[in-house]
């Protein structure tokens, strides 16, 4: 199924041309519901292209709107059959439908012609005899038994050779007799005749049998007529008529009909009849002048009639008929008002019940006529603020101004109704002004903030929040009381920001008195009211300030006893910012080799407890390094290092202990704790900066020097290779002579690798 539509819209493709319009193509009536009557193509790269059946000629339901589907970058479109077609060439033969097709900016619409084409293997029931209320047939009840009534025609039937039977039930007593119908579709009465079934309809369902069980239905209606009478009489004997009087000459008030052959009528009261006339054939009673009641033609509410019917042929055979015919006023004019607008300015504070205007409506139709008022709201909707007591508009409710919409102008209408017909309406339009009243003072509520000793400038703290009943509850401006130089509150956002620095130490809570101020709540500008709240501000603690200790540098010399703990010192720290922080701790973080040194605390302790050989029998000196850090609960944790060089010295007893026996020292002895405390110079920083400048600079010229010294070697030694490649001198073989000669050092042979000593002047060598 698949392959076959990709087919179908190949070939639509290359048969198809969107420019080719319009377009015309034939279908068959035998066609159903779903039947493809033509494929387009387009071309719409850029855009998502819409299909649109806009209209058809003569409407009709039988076309579905087209779909529009994309097929190898190409879009086709289809228009098929919906499922309520039935196509007749006998009753529609042509259809035109109107397409549109939208790609992007570009539109292009056209003509689809449709020809229906007869199919003479194609037939069904149509007309009137297929529709829902049949075909109607009248006969009159004096018809012969048998008799013809109606032929039913269905073109292409006679070449079919049709069978037509009647379907639907003709029991008595709702039938005379059965109807008959043949093949020829003749109707026939029934054999008992239709004789007193006057004013009776008879429904017939008929089947229409051709071909291959091929089949359809329709209905015929038998209306039986009464036969005419030689006596006259009225169908009703009495008719009351309301009409109104703006009706213009030849109006149809009412219509009589009496039974009778060839009957006429006539008004035979009042003579002569002004404002009416009747038809003499049908019986349509008109109106002959205008009706308009004034207080000069008040006679003209109420007119009887007096109608005679009768018989053309015979006019003798005659009756009468009251017609009584009542004219009611026509309402004109709507109610007129003073004044024809209501405006008015209030204050939100006004009390219930008060008067806000008043006016005045009459009818120019009827004076003194009782007048309806009804108010209706337009904005806000409903009856909540407002109200109408005898013509008078009264506050009904709190004009409550302090709620988003709640008021600002309340627009509504007086609806004035009168009795007359057709009802007449004047609206009066209501527009009331209320104003806004600042009746409440600014409030917020008082907060603590919280806030570190090390925030930086513009720090946002909080914000005070404000709030004012009276609407809009945000218009409020803040200040500080008294100016502080600390915090500022930002004047439209109540932002709390730190404009200055913090110590903890020198002050730790803060006390700021915030003013708010509305504005723009009241019809008068300067109407201004204002309220306070205390803001506490919360200083937190940061460790800031290292501890010091004092002092910074110590240097002892301790004797020792073998086996026996010695406190060297204690270390004394503190902050003196913070004299209140006392909480220290302290290890040994360098220096103690052998683990001979702990802490108790901030006391540092020499432990000796080593009870077997070698004990220490000459003085060490040991530099140890102890970190001092904070321990409290603020954060960060400083520290700071103290340095204490402790120059141990064994204590030595009087005897020389032997490779099997040491000496013991007395548990009871006191060692001797001497305590030497050196100062130190710390210079300042400038002249370390300018020291080490001086030194760089030395280092700089003695670079220098060494440099050129180096130059004067190398050339040295090219004047030594240069002599040496001379004839050797011969020197004298006296010893005397060698002594007497003055060397300038001493070299080695490249080639030889034997030393001699040399004269740079002279040029003179010596070996050795």
């Amino acid at each position: 199924m698949v392959l076959l539509r990709a087919l179908v819209l190949l070939l639509a493709l290359v048969v198809s041309d969107v420019h080719c319009l319009p377009w015309f193509i034939k279908v068959s009536e035998s066609q159903g519901p779903g039947t493809i009557l033509q494929f387009f193509s387009f071309n719409c790269s850029s855009h998502i292209p819409t299909l649109e059946l806009l209209h058809v000629q003569p409407p009709t339901t039988f076309f579905n709107p087209p779909s529009l589907t994309r097929w190898q970058g190409i879009y086709v479109g289809e228009v098929t059959l919906s499922s309520s077609a039935q196509l007749d060439a006998l009753v529609v033969n042509h259809y035109e439908l109107q397409l549109r097709f939208i790609c992007g900016n570009h539109v292009m619409e056209g003509p689809l012609s449709v020809d229906v084409q007869q199919d003479p293997g194609h037939i069904r029931c149509a007309g009137r005899f297929a529709s829902p209320g049949g075909e109607i047939i009248q006969v009159l009840e004096t018809v012969s038994p048998g008799a013809r009534l109606y032929t039913l025609l269905l073109p292409g039937l006679e070449l079919q050779g049709a069978q037509m039977s009647i379907t639907s039930a003709q029991d008595p007593p709702h039938f005379p007799g059965p109807f008959s119908i043949n093949r020829q579709g003749w109707l026939q009465a029934p054999s008992q005749g239709l004789k007193g079934q006057a004013q009776k309809s008879f429904q017939l369902q008929v089947s229409v049998t051709f071909g291959q069980n091929r089949s359809c239905h329709g209905m015929l209606m038998v209306k039986v007529l009464p036969a005419p009478s030689s006596q006259v009489s009225f169908l009703e004997q009495a008719q009351n008529i309301t009409i109104l009087e703006n009706l213009v000459p030849g109006s149809k008030v009412a219509q009589v009909q009496a039974r009778g052959f060839d009957v006429r009528y006539e008004i035979v009261s009042p003579v002569p009849c002004p404002l009416f006339s009747i038809g003499r054939a049908d019986g349509v009673v008109r109106t002959a002048a205008p009706l308009e009641l004034t207080p000069a033609t008040k006679g003209a509410a109420v007119t009887r009639l007096q109608v005679k019917a009768f018989e053309r042929l015979r006019p003798w055979a005659s009756v009468e008929l009251d017609l009584t015919v009542k004219v009611r006023s026509v309402n004109r004019w709507p109610p007129r008002c003073l004044p024809e607008l209501l405006v008015t300015q209030i204050p939100e504070t006004m009390p219930v019940g008060t008067m806000l205007n008043t006016f005045t409506c009459t009818d120019p139709d009827s004076p003194g006529s009782t007048l309806d008022y009804q108010l209706r709201f337009h904005s806000p909707p409903g009856p909540a603020s407002l109200c109408l007591r005898e013509r008078v508009l009264e506050v009904n409710a709190t004009l409550d101004c302090d709620t988003p919409g709640a008021c600002f102008q309340h627009a509504a209408s007086i609806l004035v109704l009168d009795d007359g017909q057709p009802l007449m309406t004047t609206e009066v339009p209501v527009l009331v002004m209320v104003t806004p009243v600042n009746e409440f003072s600014p409030a917020c509520v008082s907060r603590t903030f919280r806030v570190r000793e090390d925030a930086g400038p513009h720090t946002l703290l909080g914000s005070v929040v404000g709030s004012d009943m009276d609407y809009p509850h945000d218009s409020i401006e803040y200040h500080t009381s008294g100016g502080s130089a600390t915090f500022a509150v930002d004047h439209l956002s109540g932002e709390v920001r730190l404009l200055g620095s913090l110590d903890y130490e020198l002050q730790r809570l803060y006390r700021l008195t915030v003013l708010l101020t509305d504005h723009s709540q009241d019809q008068d500008a300067t109407c201004h009211h204002s309220g306070s709240c205390t803001i506490t501000i919360e200083v937190e603690d940061v460790n800031d300030h290292a501890p010091e200790c004092e002092p910074p540098f110590q240097e002892l010399t301790i004797h020792t006893s073998l086996g026996q703990s010695v406190e060297v010192t204690k270390v004394l720290c503190r902050v003196p910012q913070e004299p209140q922080r006392l909480a220290f701790s302290y290890s040994i973080v360098g220096g103690n080799s052998q683990s001979r040194f702990s802490l108790q605390g901030a006391i540092l302790v020499h432990n000796d407890l080593m009870l077997a050989p070698p004990w220490p029998e000459q003085p060490h000196t040991y530099e140890l390094l102890i970190r001092v850090a904070d321990a409290g609960p603020s954060i960060p944790h400083l520290s700071t290092t103290a340095t204490v060089i402790v120059h141990l010295v064994p204590w030595r007893a009087s005897t020389v202990a032997t490779s099997t026996h040491r000496a013991t020292m007395p548990s009871m002895m006191t060692p001797l704790l001497v305590t030497d405390t050196e100062a130190f110079w710390q210079p300042e920083p400038w002249f370390v900066v300018m020291l080490t400048m001086t030194g760089a600079l030395l280092l700089l010229a003695l670079g220098w020097l060494l440099n050129r010294l180096l130059q004067g070697i190398q050339g040295a030694e090219r004047s030594i290779e240069g002599f040496m490649e001379a004839p050797r001198m011969e020197m004298p073989q006296a010893p005397s002579s060698i002594m007497s000669l003055h060397f300038d050092g001493r070299a080695q042979d490249s080639r030889t690798g034997r030393d001699y000593l040399f004269n740079t002047r002279t040029g003179a060598r010596h070996w050795l």
